[in-house]
């Protein structure tokens, strides 16, 4: 683990195009600013091991489609593959 000491205002890069800036410090507690590309998820990791159990249990998940009730006026319309 790369271990940084920054004071606030103070920009880390990673890579060419994502900025971590320490916004405030007060205490035990430090304020962190993000920027980066629309196309790289930025989460608390908390929150991203929730979303990671959630797309797992999705993944495993072996329901039965052809239980699935037809939509309104697409009876007799099922596709097969």
């Amino acid at each position: 683990m790369l271990v940084l000491s920054r004071q606030r205002d103070q920009t880390i890069m990673i890579g060419d195009d994502i900025e971590v800036t320490v916004v405030d410090i007060r205490g035990d507690r430090v304020r962190l600013g993000f920027r980066a590309p629309s196309e790289v998820p930025v989460h608390r990791k908390e929150v991203y091991e929730a979303i990671r159990r959630e797309n797992e249990r999705a993944a495993a998940f072996r329901g039965d489609v052809g239980r699935l009730p037809t939509p309104p006026g697409h009876e007799g319309s099922r596709e097969t593959a």
